[in-house]
């Protein structure tokens, strides 16, 4: 699929990511609780260790959370996730040099992680806090990505609905973008997500899929975050640790849809079918 030249040379940081390209982005919770991968690097050495593997892997970024935002999950203090998600953050920069996003909502923690130099702040609830628009506007090298969720994590997955589900999605991404716009965001440094898992059934999230490619016609290149979902789960009745092989096959056909960056735990896995579809792109420019 041939992208927008537009995408090309996104802002990252010190860096500049060509988005016309399929990236993976490694995720790296530093919880005690995420839904698939809680309490095995909330360690700094630990999560160092995971980091570096994902890198020589082939991951292009690390995207760092410090607050689970799994179906049902309840909030975590700022004071606790600054002291979670920053001294990994710097030692991501400082020893292993890591192109790295932070997952958070708060604006007091974007600000800290934008200082220590990261790449991308990252929001599943699209910059929509007081505060959150003010504390990135005027960061011009750090990347957004903007997601869509329905509701907040403790409440998401209640009974979901939606009037038409890709126009709904796309309404609420297209409107945060206006709103990032008006606030001085340059719209080169905006990422789209619609946010799979986030208030969406397991039909709302096939259709998502089916259909990704809609999104493109928003303008923005598109993050896709699939891996080891629970729309996986209920699609093929296995657990957690048992999801990896649909996880790669929903990343493969994200990319081949337009996704420019899959979000993913199993970075080595999904490479391969990353390499595959940046091959085929090639042929295509």
């Amino acid at each position: 699929m041939t992208l927008p030249n537009t995408f090309a040379q996104v802002p990252f940081g010190k860096r500049q990511l060509d988005l016309c390209q399929v990236h993976v982005m490694g995720v790296l919770n530093v919880t005690p609780d995420s839904f698939s991968d809680g309490g095995q690097f909330n360690e700094r050495d630990a999560a160092l260790r995971q980091a570096e593997q994902m890198l020589a892997s082939g991951a292009s970024i690390i995207d760092v959370g410090g607050e689970s935002t799994r179906p049902g999950a309840a909030p975590v203090s700022l004071e606790e996730e600054m002291d979670r998600v920053c001294p990994v953050v710097e030692a991501l920069i400082d020893q292993l040099d890591a192109c790295v996003s932070v997952d958070t909502s708060s604006p007091v923690l974007m600000r800290e992680a934008i200082s220590l130099g990261v790449g991308m702040i990252n929001d599943v609830r699209a910059f929509r806090r007081d505060g959150a628009m003010a504390a990135v506007a005027s960061a011009q090298d750090v990347a957004l990505c903007v997601m869509h969720m329905q509701g907040e994590p403790d409440t998401m997955q209640q009974n979901p609905s939606y009037r038409a589900l890709i126009n709904d999605v796309a309404s609420f991404l297209e409107s945060r973008c206006e709103s990032l716009l008006q606030a001085g965001v340059d719209r080169q440094r905006i990422v789209l997500d619609p946010g799979f898992g986030f208030g969406k059934t397991l039909t709302h999230n096939l259709l998502m899929l089916g259909r990704f490619n809609e999104f493109l016609s928003l303008g923005y290149p598109l993050l896709a975050g699939l891996s080891r979902k629970s729309m996986f789960g209920a699609l093929l009745d296995k657990p957690v640790e048992e999801r990896m092989i649909a996880s790669v096959v929903g990343a493969g056909l994200a990319a081949e849809k337009g996704a420019s960056i899959v979000r993913v735990h199993d970075v080595e896995q999904t490479m391969d079918a990353v390499r595959l579809v940046n091959a085929l792109r090639n042929l295509e420019n």
